[in-house]
């Protein structure tokens, strides 16, 4: 009994040939041409094992299977035959996670390990020796010496808080659950696993070689599940995924990695990823993704971080994204301080060097949720072609590190710009779905930003349209009727649809209906899908009252989320010339896309001809150029000039990373990366924006890189020569045509908040058209007041709305239609002194207030 290399006789013969029934009993698929043959793997821990740098193995013995078995005297407290080692009586801290639905069903933590789990750990642990046995040689509780080990234990690779270690220790929170039962009712409350039976097998009704299912006689699963659970119930187990005696990548039972395109349907085990066979991840939703289809996941990766992840066992030269899949992401052990698994998605420092480099971790006193950085995971791939650890594609993996991490202006998505200094957000099942709470609605210390917050990496793909049926690959086709629809880069994620009751620009919405799910190719884009179909539902779950408590008062307020709370978001009252600018305005409200007349908001004595107005980002205007007045070619710049009055827009048209305005279209940013992420600019726009910007001279000056006119056509706005009815203020009767040219011509500038809100989203006036005799409760007025101004210099600067306002509508003409007699000051006594608390300019109008107003106005 001492050599159980040599050739079998008698009892060796027998206890191998049991060893053959039990790696039968396994169902080994045939993807891998998998082979029970451990003496040419690494639970090899004889004097014979591998030569390989590293590998732990017997000094002097010879004999292979007496590290786990033995004939006589075996521990009969451990779940498997003719066990050889002592069970480890450590008390370990089992995975969990906020979306782990058998948590959920358990009503409690996950048991602690049981089952075949037990033995893989009595090594795996590393609280135990790797050399004591129990029977050797007729000797009991002997202690074998081993080369390689950690003071004889289970050696710590890179690390044992990294995640290239294969000492697991006895913290369990990054590592794959076990020990949990898998039935029909944990699928049905997941959603993206596969369903079963109610024999627990997968698939349903299958007989004798089901991919999931409880061994029995005659019954051989490829993934089997262990009946250790209450009344017998089968559970996920080490050994559910490995098997200790394969001589193929990780003992696994199945394919490590994706041999063709995912087909998207039932799990397919000599093509598909040993993951796919629990986790469905909603079929063709998983299957064309940017991370596993192979038209889309064509980067290869760079050599070492292919060699670090093991990607290249058995003689790959390469490997591509979609062929990693799963992988890409998480790790089923994984860096410590990680959540979900997520490949090292962990705060802190790292070890390596360029591509081959990985995360340290953290020890196990440390709560994942404090150490959990879900953007490292992501940071993988989307930053720099130096750092990244893919080369190039056919397509362009966007850099989305240099915006998170390099720009003034940037979303507090790492955990030293968040207010709470943890990842708060937190998915609570697989439409990663966020609960009020988490998002800030009861603790805006809460608020900050996850990749996970709009995008769903497991439906995430390379479309212009959510549902795939774009004509091109684009992020977002902007300037046409479905100018807002979510792109597939929005695919599948959580949102939320406002419900409006009233129609004034002061009232909020209603309610919100919570968008989730996805619908599959072809998917319906109305607004009253179950899913998300429009990107502004993904902004509005933070930036509206759906996200935090609104309680309508401005112009601050006391529970709007305040601006300026960590040291990259833009600072209260941003442009020096607003004051009590010191909160967010709710985007639901503003965005409202209601035109109703007689319930604006503004006063009751502004209504007539008079109606809000905003940008389409929720729906279209309605504004035709008919109805604007305009007859000569469009003032908006390609592609705004299709489609005007029924076009609608992003919002992230405005905001994102620096655009100049040269590609095509123009709000495309200079990067090539969409999305709010980042900006040098205030508020993560595009461009500049604030007072004393527009028109900066007679002759086409203007403000070198202004948001406007990225879709405004600058030449509209910013030279003193006629360029005809291209504009709604536009004088037809007195010939001065296109007034804002006139106005350039007269003045010698013309910036856009005289005349224009300073928050630009949408507004009680038509054509966002501020009005010094008609200032209420967005300023912190009761009713309806008139501005007190004092000559040229004098302009109205209350945040958020009001920056170097100086307009005053007396009537509101038909566009196309106005004259000097529109605009000029109220009589009445409902004077609001201004900052230099003047009580003059409240009267006339026309030429004469304008004379005294705007003759050099700042």
């Amino acid at each position: 009994m001492e050599n159980y290399s040599r050739p079998a006789t008698g009892f060796r013969q027998v206890l191998t040939l049991f060893a053959c029934v039990l790696s039968l009993a396994g169902g080994i698929a045939p993807a891998e041409a998998q082979q029970s043959k451990i003496s040419n793997t690494k639970h090899n821990l004889s004097s014979s094992g591998s030569t390989a740098p590293g590998t732990v193995k017997a000094t002097t013995e010879s004999q292979i299977c007496v590290f786990c078995h033995t004939p006589h005297a075996a521990n009969i407290a451990a779940p498997a035959p003719l066990w050889n080692r002592t069970l480890s009586s450590a008390t370990y801290t089992p995975y969990t996670s906020n979306s782990l639905d058998a948590q959920t069903i358990l009503g409690g933590a996950l048991a602690q390990p049981g089952g075949s789990s037990k033995l893989c750990l009595s090594c795996h642990d590393g609280t135990m020796a790797i050399g004591t046995v129990g029977v050797l040689g007729g000797k009991t509780n002997v202690s074998v010496t081993m080369s390689n080990t950690d003071a004889g234990k289970m050696p710590t690779g890179l690390g044992t808080t990294t995640g290239f270690t294969r000492n697991l220790g006895i913290d369990l929170r990054n590592d794959h659950p076990i020990s949990f039962t898998y039935d029909d009712a944990l699928a049905t409350a997941d959603g993206e696993l596969r369903h079963m039976d109610g024999q627990q097998r997968y698939p349903e009704g299958s007989s004798t070689s089901p991919v999931i299912g409880i061994r029995s006689a005659g019954v051989r699963p490829a993934l089997p599940l262990q009946p250790t659970g209450t009344a017998g119930a089968g559970q996920v187990q080490c050994t559910t995924c490995h098997d200790p005696h394969l001589d193929v990548p990780k003992f696994l039972r199945l394919n490590r990695l994706q041999k063709v395109n995912p087909a998207g349907a039932e799990f397919l085990p000599a093509n598909d990823q040993i993951c796919l066979g629990c986790h469905n991840k909603l079929g063709t939703a998983w299957s064309q993704s940017s991370h596993a289809s192979e038209t889309i996941g064509d980067e290869t990766y760079k050599t070492d971080a292919a060699n670090r992840r093991e990607f290249l066992l058995g003689g790959k030269a390469s490997i591509k994204v979609w062929e990693a899949g799963c992988l890409n992401c998480h790790d089923t052990h994984a860096v410590q301080g990680t959540r979900r698994l997520l490949r090292e998605g962990v705060l802190g420092g790292s070890g390596g060097t360029g591509a081959g480099s990985y995360k340290l971790g953290w020890g196990s006193e440390f709560d994942p949720n404090s150490k959990s950085a879900i953007e490292e995971t992501c940071y993988q791939c989307h930053t720099t072609t130096a750092e990244s650890i893919l080369n190039a594609g056919n397509g362009t993996v966007p850099d989305i590190k240099t915006d998170f991490t390099t720009l003034a202006r940037r979303m507090p998505i790492a955990t030293s710009e968040q207010a709470s200094g943890v990842e708060s957000h937190d998915i609570k099942n697989s439409d990663f779905v966020e609960t009020q709470a988490t998002l800030g609605q009861t603790d805006l210390t809460k608020r900050h930003a996850e990749c996970t917050d709009c995008h769903n990496p497991h439906r995430v793909t390379r479309n212009s349209l959510f549902n795939r049926q774009g004509t091109d690959q684009r992020t977002h086709v902007p300037g046409g009727a479905n100018g807002n629809l979510a792109s597939g880069a929005l695919r599948g994620a959580f949102g939320v649809e406002p419900v409006y009751t009233g129609t004034g620009f002061f009232d909020l919405p209603n309610s919100y209906t919570e968008k989730k799910g996805d619908g599959g190719v072809g998917a319906a884009t109305t607004v009253g899908s179950a899913w998300v179909t429009r990107e502004y539902q993904i902004c509005l779950k933070c930036h509206s009252d759906y996200g935090y408590p609104d309680d309508n008062t401005y112009p601050s307020g006391t529970k709007r989320p305040e601006l300026g709370t960590t040291t990259n978001l833009t600072p209260a009252n941003p442009d020096g010339v607003r004051t009590s600018y010191t909160r967010y305005t709710n985007q639901a409200r503003e965005f409202q896309p209601n035109n109703a007349t007689g319930a604006t908001g503004a006063g009751t004595s502004y209504q007539t001809g008079n109606y809000r107005s905003w940008h389409p980002v929720i729906g279209p205007t309605g504004r035709t150029l008919t109805n604007r007045g305009i007859t000569d070619a469009s003032p908006w710049r390609s592609p705004w000039t299709n489609n005007v009055g029924t076009q609608t827009m992003y919002c992230t048209d405005c905001h994102g990373s620096n655009a100049s305005g040269s590609g095509t279209p123009p709000i495309t940013p200079d990067s090539g990366v969409w999305g709010p992420h980042g900006s040098a600019n205030n508020f993560i726009l595009k461009g500049i924006w604030g007072p004393t910007m527009g028109a900066t001279g007679r002759d086409s000056g203007e403000t070198s890189n202004l948001l406007c006119f990225k879709c405004h056509d600058s030449t509209v706005y910013t030279t003193r020569n006629n360029s005809g009815r291209r504009s709604g203020f536009y004088d037809g009767s007195s010939g001065k045509g296109n007034l804002h040219n006139f106005h350039i011509d007269k003045i010698g500038k013309l910036y856009c908040t005289w005349c224009h809100v300073a928050v630009p989203h949408g507004w009680k006036n038509k054509m966002l058209l501020v009005n010094l005799n008609d200032v209420g409760p967005e300023a912190g007025q009761t009713g309806s007041k008139q501005v007190a101004t004092n000559g040229s210099s004098s302009t109205y600067n209350v945040g958020p709305y009001y920056a170097n306002a100086k307009l005053k509508i007396v009537t509101f003409a038909q566009s196309g239609n106005w004259s000097a007699g529109d605009c000029g000051a109220a009589s009445g006594s409902t004077i609001i002194a201004n900052s230099q608390n003047s009580t003059t300019n409240t009267s006339g109008t026309g030429k004469n207030w304008m004379t005294s107003t705007c003759s050099n106005p700042p």
